[in-house]
């Protein structure tokens, strides 16, 4: 085992055991939470490295820099490929084609073509639906934030469900910014309203999955009931910025 896997591998099994901690004392199963490493700028020697290491699930968040990764590794093919930033209009038929999950659909109208891709590929993709709960004009995803609001997005979310090519799974948010970790649970915590705000209305439908949570926060996001966790640098490294993707 290389230098660099093994100390990918041992970043990774140090934030399984944070995870596990953070979930018992909120009393869950730690199995209820996945980690979703963040490659994004990580070259394929490091991607390599992280497959080597260990790690079953991978998530980028460019269209194209994540499927030359996926083709450059195909002999890797145990490995689950989340696409988990704002996908354009243009660039769905590269993640309907390509990732095994989408954490970010954030509009009808990428709803609609990714099913239409998904359909002509003769595949079924899971999603969740990315809700901007802070407010923020620079965040992609439905407008959450006010909460007596909550019932206008009801249309939007009967129409993703009835797509026949699209299976949706849950929700997801990427908060705020903050200082400290601590600064992210109200928005965690809202997310985690919405989501049995939604259940209640679309019974037939399970809404189990919560991705929330990032390097900075991941804890507290699963103290709040994250199924899905995003940790890149504190894995991996530093993002490398070589070229603009």
């Amino acid at each position: 085992m290389s230098e660099l896997v093994q100390s990918i591998r041992e970043k990774y099994l140090r934030a399984l055991e944070n995870i596990a901690e953070a979930a018992r004392g909120a009393g869950r199963d730690p199995a209820g939470v996945r980690l979703v490493t963040v490659t994004k700028t990580q070259s394929v020697d490091v991607v390599r490295a992280a497959i080597e290491a260990g790690i079953p699930i991978l998530g980028e968040n460019y269209p194209e820099e994540g499927v030359m990764k996926i083709q450059s590794l195909l002999n890797f093919s145990a490995v689950e490929w989340h696409m988990i930033g704002h996908v354009q209009s243009r660039k769905a038929q590269l993640v309907a084609e390509n990732f095994n999950f989408l954490h970010s659909l954030d509009s009808l109208k990428l709803a609609k073509k990714l099913d239409r891709f998904c359909g002509e590929a003769a595949r079924i993709l899971p999603v969740l639906l990315e809700f901007n709960v802070g407010g923020e004009e620079s965040k992609s995803g439905w407008d959450a934030s006010d909460e007596s609001r909550w019932s206008a997005l009801l249309g939007d979310v009967s129409a993703v469900i009835a797509l026949p090519n699209l299976q949706l799974r849950g929700l997801m948010t990427m908060p705020p910014l903050g200082e400290t970790a601590e600064f992210s649970r109200p928005f965690f915590r809202k997310l985690k309203r919405l989501q049995t705000y939604l259940q209640e209305r679309f019974p037939q439908t399970s809404l189990s999955e919560l991705s929330m949570g990032a390097s900075a926060d991941y804890e507290v996001a699963v103290q709040e009931g994250a199924t899905f966790v995003r940790i890149g640098t504190s894995i991996v490294g530093a993002r490398q910025y070589k070229t603009e993707v």
